[in-house]
């Protein structure tokens, strides 16, 4: 009697999979594939009945009214520094903080993990009064400074992904390097840090993906146009009394392109770090 094979799927469960993966992708695909069609249509094919996907005449100069009747270039370049601040602070605080969690014995370690781990059911809708009410009182309130300092002090969805993700990692490894006379930091940034590239990309993913998509942390915090971050922009564009659809759609694809860019090039790191995490714990 042949025993089945670990991972091993018959055709049939193949062929079920396939179509499933395939009616998912479907279902994903669609929504983008309309607002990139309609990107290039003129704001009157967007609203007739009953629905054309193709355009009559595509409109390629919407992509270039983009630059034109709105500041991309201003918004592009604040989003992008938010985003470059967070991803930092993301990886320097996080792991860090993971790190002690998981390869440094103390008393109380589990108890205070789990104190920053329930801080996740508390909403950012709970904390967002007091939290401007702080930063008011700080004087920041017109500046990155809300949506970017935070971050140095880790976040508990990050910490609780890379302690996952560390704790997997042989203490042997840690101890070996004791012996050599490492120090707890040297061990951190030398062995660590090196082996939880998975772990860390995907820590980058995220905090592009939240940073990059953020509205309610900029729309709270940022007074002043200059300021303003690609959610704010399309925010503004829906403001005005004659919504500019198509330049909402065509903005909807630029925002769009970056994430899927970023996701193809790092998806082999993020599915690792994905799966390995929560392997020991």
């Amino acid at each position: 009697m042949r025993v089945k094979e670990a991972n091993y799927l018959e055709p049939g469960e193949i062929a079920v999979t396939t179509v499933l993966a395939a009616v998912l992708a479907f279902v994903f695909i669609v929504p983008f594939l309309w607002m990139t069609l309609s990107s290039l249509k003129v704001p009157a094919e967007l609203f007739i009945v009953p629905m054309q996907w193709l355009p009559k005449k595509p409109q390629w100069s919407n992509y270039l009214r983009i630059f034109n009747e709105f500041p991309f270039l201003l918004d592009f370049r604040n989003t992008s520094i938010l985003v470059v601040v967070n991803i930092v602070s993301a990886v320097a605080s996080n792991t860090l903080i993971a790190y002690g969690f998981s390869k440094i014995e103390w008393k109380g370690r589990e108890t205070l993990f789990y104190v920053v781990l329930a801080t996740l059911i508390l909403p950012f809708q709970v904390v967002m009064i007091p939290l401007f009410i702080l930063f008011h009182r700080l004087h920041w309130i017109g500046t990155f400074l809300p949506l970017t300092v935070p971050g140095f002090f880790g976040s508990a969805f990050f910490i609780f992904l890379l302690r996952q993700f560390f704790l997997s990692i042989p203490n042997e490894l840690c101890y070996a390097a004791k012996i050599d006379g490492a120090s707890e930091f040297r061990i951190y940034s030398r062995i660590i840090l090196p082996l939880s590239t998975p772990a860390i990309t995907t820590v980058i993913i995220f905090s592009f993906l939240r940073t990059w998509n953020d509205f309610i942390g900029p729309l709270i915090f940022l007074t002043d146009n200059k300021l303003y971050t690609l959610s704010l922009g399309a925010q503004q564009i829906m403001h005005n009394l004659d919504p500019k659809w198509d330049m909402l759609l065509t903005l909807g694809v630029i925002m769009t392109f970056p994430v899927l860019v970023i996701f193809f090039l790092l998806q082999k790191y993020f599915i690792q770090g994905i799966a390995m995490t929560g392997i020991k714990g």
